[in-house]
């Protein structure tokens, strides 16, 4: 599997996108990755400044553009400083996302990162319309980074579903925080429980389902973490009844976890779409970041 060897970190010089930058500047730091820091200056606001004040159009844009070298120059200064990671800057014209997608491909990146929010397209994360898009489009693992960077990733969450996907998702875990601290989730839920309960069935029968279903899930897990190479000693093993969008957001707090990683895909195209909505649900709820493993 490829590593983490270079991450392109795409901020719109807000406040929260420079967390997303010092997010990415700690992990390449952690795993001895190279950093570009990428800006997108987008001009079609532009249009209806420049007819108030009457001035060219190449005026306002040489402008921004300069503006934005200037400041984004200062934060790869500031990141090399307390860091010291050095970034590589560009800042290029255009929409977000085909920019965004062409730099990607361009630099060969292996990881992305982006800001939840800001002054850009990217607020829009908390809405999911932006963030599945890019999902989408895609060709690496995206982080989404919603608290303030202070040290490496020490606790990660991952819900997984035996799909290929919890496989791959548990290696970029490894990529993005070598020594952290692993809680593997499975969310289950009983096949007709609903329809048990229409036909009466008993609340002890139904129990006895759960308590055989979670430990079908336990043999799993375990079978998911040895398969992936995980420490016994480092890697605790989640099985809950219940839906996983309540389930992944309520362990993200019970376990303390800094990260979840999650994969993209499921099963099936049923489990997909229903991955996609649990995906969305998380990016929205979620208190912090997100790695969204491709």
């Amino acid at each position: 599997m490829r590593q983490f060897d270079r991450i392109l970190a795409a901020t719109d010089l807000s406040a929260p996108a420079r967390h997303a930058a010092e997010r990415a500047a700690l992990v390449s730091k952690e795993v001895g990755a190279t950093l570009d820091l990428l800006h997108v200056a987008n001009f079609e606001p532009l249009e209806r400044l420049r007819l108030l004040m009457g001035a060219a159009p190449d005026d306002l844009q040489t402008q921004v553009l300069d503006t934005a070298r200037e400041r984004i120059g200062e934060l790869a200064l500031a990141l090399n400083q307390r860091y010291g990671v050095s970034a590589k800057c560009k800042v290029v014209a255009g929409a977000l996302l085909p920019e965004l997608t062409k730099e990607c491909d361009a630099l060969m990146a292996s990881l992305l990162v982006c800001g939840e929010q800001g002054e850009s397209a990217l607020r829009h994360f908390r809405l999911g319309t932006t963030a599945k898009r890019i999902l989408n489009t895609a060709k690496c693992p995206v982080l989404v980074v919603k608290q303030t960077p202070r040290e490496p990733y020490q606790r990660l969450l991952l819900p997984v579903d035996f799909s290929p996907s919890s496989l791959r998702a548990i290696r970029h875990a490894r990529s993005i925080a070598p020594h952290a601290e692993i809680f593997l989730l499975h969310a289950f839920e009983v096949p007709f429980e609903g329809k048990m309960r229409y036909a009466n069935v008993d609340a002890m029968t139904i129990n006895n389902y759960r308590v055989a279903a979670q430990q079908e899930a336990l043999h799993k897990l375990t079978a998911l973490r040895d398969e992936a190479g995980l420490s016994p000693d480092n890697t605790c093993l989640i099985a809950l009844h219940g839906d996983p969008r309540w389930r992944i957001i309520e362990q993200e707090q019970e376990c303390d976890c800094d990260l979840i990683v999650m994969g993209k895909h499921g099963k099936s195209v049923f489990e997909e779409l229903l991955l996609g909505s649990v995906t969305e649900h998380v990016l929205s709820e979620a208190q912090n970041d997100v790695l969204v493993s491709v």
